[in-house]
């Protein structure tokens, strides 16, 4: 999975998420060159949630079925 800055350039290639004990562990390289590991704990993931309304919620079930175009 890769994240995008506003303007199109690789941000964030995420390339594994693994389950650690009781946070989740995602790896990946920022801009492409410096290897990156971060831990979610349950709270983070909890506050997370709370950024989500109802239309972000919408869009990201339906993002799932949406084709990309360039």
């Amino acid at each position: 999975m890769k994240l995008f800055t506003p303007d199109g350039s690789e941000l964030l290639e995420v390339s594994r998420l693994e389950w650690n004990g009781q946070a989740l562990v995602v790896k990946g390289m920022i801009m492409g060159t410096m290897p990156m590991t971060a831990a979610i704990r349950p709270a983070e993931a909890r506050r997370g949630l709370r950024l989500l309304n109802l239309g972000v919620f919408l869009f990201l079930v339906t993002v799932l079925f949406r084709w990309w175009k360039k």
